[in-house]
């Protein structure tokens, strides 16, 4: 969240034989490929052992370090399986069988591309959880940010915000157990037919924004 494209130096829009060019800085250093993809594996260990790394190694040097490093790193990782993809392939992959997958690590542009894809796969990034980790702080948000549109509509969907909850327990505060109770609960109100404007479809229950809240809150009772 911290470095590759968006963040890289130099950058800017100049003058150029008689028009502009504009230059953007894609850069990794072993240090940063290392912290994330070490947390990768570490979090792959608590699910299925298997972590997916995504480059582009193909044609970016940026991509061959990451590729490297990876492999460096999955050496203190023996119970992990690694696989590596390239970006596009990945982008492919998740429509054709996203099931294939269990974790995935990238880097910052592909990682923003990739997550809101996989975010539909839900059928609405109303449903997409967050969490931008570090060693020591943690960010828990729902992935689709504000909707100003519909404030005060009693419209919005409110299980990313009551899952990105669930992903707190689970990589902050280490509740497993307190993680699968708000999953579950989720999955149970889902299973009963109640939809929120987002993920409506025939034959469902649509609600709005407090009422699928509270139906969530009765599921956990």
């Amino acid at each position: 969240m911290t470095g590759d494209i968006y963040y890289g130096e130099p950058r800017g829009i100049e003058a150029f034989e008689g028009g502009q060019r504009s230059i953007n800085t894609m850069v990794y250093t072993t240090r940063e490929i290392e912290r994330i993809v070490r947390l990768g594996f570490e979090i792959s260990r608590q699910r299925n052992r298997r972590l997916t790394s995504v480059d582009k190694a193909n044609v970016l040097e940026t991509s061959r370090l990451w590729r490297q490093t990876a492999d460096q790193v999955a050496k203190d990782y023996p119970d992990v399986t690694l696989e590596h993809l390239y970006v596009d392939n990945a982008a492919m992959q998740l429509v054709r069988a996203p099931k294939q997958f269990d974790v995935i690590v990238t880097g910052n542009l592909f990682g923003d591309i990739l997550s809101d894809e996989a975010a539909m796969l839900t059928g609405s990034i109303g449903m997409a959880a967050s969490a931008s980790l570090s060693q020591r702080t943690g960010l828990f948000e729902p992935v689709h940010g504000s909707a100003p549109d519909i404030a005060g509509k009693d419209w919005a969907n409110p299980l990313a915000t009551i899952l990105s909850v669930a992903m707190l327990f689970r990589y902050a505060l280490k509740l497993e157990e307190v993680a699968q109770h708000i999953e579950a609960a989720v999955e149970d109100v889902l299973a009963q037919g109640y939809r929120t404007r987002d993920i409506q479809a025939p034959g469902t229950k649509v609600v709005g924004t407090s009422d699928m809240g509270q139906l969530v809150l009765l599921a956990l009772k």
